[in-house]
């Protein structure tokens, strides 16, 4: 495990320069991601029906991100309106903040904000305020995991917006947040109206107007360092590789942005259970991490090998729900059996390239990664065949190439101090 073993060091200084060039990035390449190039979220803005003075839409976000869910607290979406229209009314989402309806009497709407945000209902809101693909709480799944959830809907009553699609202008500037940063949205474009068919089948509608937004996840606009590293270890080497110091960022000099492990702050420091704070509070290691990945050789037998991994979290303000890894290894065209996890191939090279693996938690056993100490761990394992022809235990083969936790890209260790085999023992 991990936990012990000589700890390997890098400089500080290195850790930062890395994310400062990261970060200086060209724009235009910041949301790509190699194992999901055409991953996104997209926005469609359905109009359904006219009314005096605007519309009625129905708001439908799709994740199409293979790998990537937005998790509790969930997603706010935001827009600036073109000219100056209202939220008369909304079912399934409500706008964070009413604005100043001081120019309405009698009747005043649900928001008169110029740039409203809106956020999902929680489960359990009255059917007469739902809508089909609301009230999740902002949590969207992938189609990878739970394809049933990869969605989420609204619907809301626009006044003084025109009531034709000549007149209708389109909002612009639109942003989505998780609830933090990370996601860069394109402008609002018009297409063909959305169709839609009754239960049966036997009958077809469609939207007055339909227009799309899609926005891009950008790991390096999300936070300023990454946030989960991983270790290595073997049953052929007493030595475990831990994961590089300060890759998560340092401790300043004065502790404040880490908790040791059973301080008697910790209650207030968190600020109560499930309550967002915006940033992580983590427990004070070397490494700085959220979450650390351990990658254990297991046992290697004749035909067979067999790999263990630990997901461990270190933040003590969030659970992780639905959590997802995805590993690259040139082995995983031949993973035979899993212990406590779910998997999918991913193949975002083509080719029949299949050295791309997305693994999950089982429900209800392990799919939620607790906060420390509650347990704090999860674990699962992989049984993979051997091809005589590629398999090595020797020079760091054994270890994972690349790791993702919730989408986002760990910091691996240096490949020169990876565990090696014992002088003697064969490759």
């Amino acid at each position: 495990m991990a936990t012990g073993g000589r700890r390997v060091t890098c400089c500080c200084a290195a850790v930062l320069l890395a994310a400062a060039l990261l970060l200086s990035a060209p724009e235009a390449t910041e949301a790509y991601d190699s194992l999901d190039p055409n991953g996104n979220i997209t926005i469609k803005w359905d109009v359904m029906h006219w009314t005096p003075d605007g519309y009625v839409a129905v708001v439908t976000m799709h994740n199409y991100e293979q790998f990537r869910h937005i998790g509790a607290p969930g997603w706010r979406l935001g827009w600036t309106w073109a000219e100056q229209e209202v939220i008369w009314s909304m079912a399934g989402a409500q706008a964070t903040e009413q604005g100043d309806c001081s120019r309405f009497k009698g009747n005043i709407p649900h928001s008169c904000k110029k740039d409203p945000v809106v956020v999902d209902l929680l489960p359990g809101t009255p059917y007469n305020m739902q809508i089909a693909n609301c009230c999740k709480g902002g949590v969207m799944s992938t189609f990878t995991q739970d394809p049933a959830n990869a969605a989420s809907s609204f619907q809301l009553s626009v006044g003084l917006a025109g009531t034709t699609t000549e007149a209708v202008k389109l909002p612009k500037n639109f942003t989505l947040r998780n609830p933090g940063p990370g996601y860069t949205c394109g402008r609002a474009i018009v297409g063909k109206p959305s169709v839609f068919f009754t239960a049966d089948g036997r009958r077809a509608t469609r939207a007055f107007m339909t227009w799309k937004v899609t926005c891009t996840y950008s790991q390096f606009l999300a936070q300023k360092v990454p946030s989960c590293c991983v270790s290595l270890s073997s049953s052929y080497n007493s030595t475990a590789v831990n994961c590089p110091t300060c890759s998560c960022g340092c401790p300043n000099p004065n502790g404040t942005d880490c908790v040791k492990k059973g301080s008697p702050h910790l209650g207030s420091a968190t600020g109560g259970p499930g309550k967002w704070s915006g940033q992580p509070l983590v427990e004070c290691t070397w490494h700085m991490c959220p979450v650390r990945i351990n990658w254990h050789v297991k046992q290697n037998y004749r035909d067979y090998w067999r790999v263990k991994i630990t997901i461990t979290n270190f933040n003590f303000r969030m659970n992780y729900t639905e959590w997802n890894l995805v590993v690259q290894h040139p082995n995983f065209d031949n993973i035979t059996q899993l212990f406590g996890l779910n998997y999918k191939p991913l193949t975002p090279f083509g080719g029949g390239i299949n050295d791309v693996a997305m693994l999950w938690g089982v429900k209800p056993d392990n799919d939620v990664l607790m906060q420390p100490g509650k347990p704090g761990s999860v674990q699962g394992e992989l049984l993979l065949r051997k091809d005589s022809q590629t398999f090595t235990i020797g020079k760091g083969w054994a270890f994972p190439r690349r790791v993702y936790f919730n989408g986002d890209n760990c910091v691996m260790p240096s490949p020169e101090y990876y565990p090696s085999l014992p002088r003697m023992q064969a490759l």
